[in-house]
């Protein structure tokens, strides 16, 4: 039995919120050293990944524990989602454990201490691997595409890439910028905002996986249009499979883990035939082993980004799936 079984039940004994804040606060403790596993490295945007095994955002949303994670294997760490000014999110409880299902569901609401203390804290560090940082908009914003290009513009000048974050559920009316034509708008701005000292840098797009297809051709086609690096397929889900058997899965919020993999796995079957070879896709959702990341890179994901697994495969997951590879 693995270390990480033997802590796990301690650790889903308390509140899912709570034990997700011991574990960033022991990895910014234990910190990280040396360099990132080089297995299939993977170049977008002349941007080199040492493997292609990354982080989602949402774990370490303040930047806290980024030497951390990254001793764990990750080829790339995103931070975020940040947002121009500081936002306590939704009311609390927010985070539930799935543990029948192997999933989690969280409204959590781009709770963050602000892009401005974020990026200080990863600032000037030189990293093992590459460093994303996810931008959103305050939840109270009156300009959300004004809002985006601040957080482009300032997230760049630190950032190895920056991703432009439109697919949570829990901040009302975000999803609707993944239509056009408000989308282009949105990306418009944002790639104006992304030089720093005459560098391009990379730009990524992270939509819902509860996109049709239609929808989700259209947002592929807007990404091409408005010269974006990556899309990132996706997020959360606002939908329930039927086979949900825990009690908490009618929980407000977007659902992720295991229960998602299906649905994922469709939505970037469907992002690669839209997009045609033209723009890299990553796939995050239910990617939980690694055979189903293997799956996803197989599939054609450029990179592949995971989460909550980790709350029930415990943090040897990204090497198990280094090694697989």
């Amino acid at each position: 039995m693995s270390g990480y079984a033997l802590l796990r039940p301690a650790l889903f004994a308390i509140d899912a919120e709570r034990a997700h804040r011991l574990t960033i606060r022991a990895l910014s403790i234990v910190g990280g050293t040396g360099a990132v596993p080089r297995v299939r490295p993977v170049t977008i945007a002349g941007l080199e990944f040492p493997n292609p095994v990354g982080l989602a955002a949402g774990m370490d949303k303040d930047g806290e524990a980024v030497a951390g994670l990254f001793g764990l294997g990750f080829g790339a760490v995103e931070i975020g989602s940040l947002t121009p000014r500081p936002q306590a999110g939704n009311p609390k409880p927010r985070l539930f454990r799935l543990a029948a299902d192997r999933g989690v569901v969280n409204r959590m609401g781009f709770n963050n201490g602000g892009i401005d203390a974020a990026l200080a804290r990863v600032a000037g560090r030189k990293h093992a691997g590459v460093l994303g940082v996810n931008v959103g908009a305050n939840k109270d914003s009156e300009n959300r595409v004004a809002d985006y290009a601040l957080g482009v513009g300032k997230a760049a000048a630190v950032a190895d890439y920056v991703t432009i974050n439109v697919s949570s559920p829990n901040t009302p009316g975000l999803r609707d910028l993944q239509s056009r034509p408000a989308l282009d708008e949105l990306l418009a701005a944002s790639s104006a905002a992304r030089m720093v000292d005459g560098r391009r840098v990379p730009l990524f797009l992270k939509v819902a996986p509860d996109l049709d297809t239609q929808g989700l051709d259209d947002a592929v086609r807007a990404a091409i249009d408005n010269r974006i690096d990556a899309l990132i397929v996706g997020n959360t889900t606002i939908s329930r499979p039927d086979t949900l058997r825990s009690a908490q899965a009618g929980e407000t919020g977007g659902l992720s883990g295991a229960p998602l993999k299906a649905l994922a796995r469709a939505k970037l079957v469907e992002a690669l035939a839209s997009g045609g070879g033209q723009l890299p896709v990553i796939a995050a959702g239910g990617i939980d082993s690694p055979e189903e990341a293997l799956l996803r890179l197989e599939a054609g994901a450029a990179l592949v980004q995971i989460y909550s697994a980790l709350v029930y495969e415990g943090p040897g997951l990204v090497r198990r799936i280094l090694k697989r590879l």
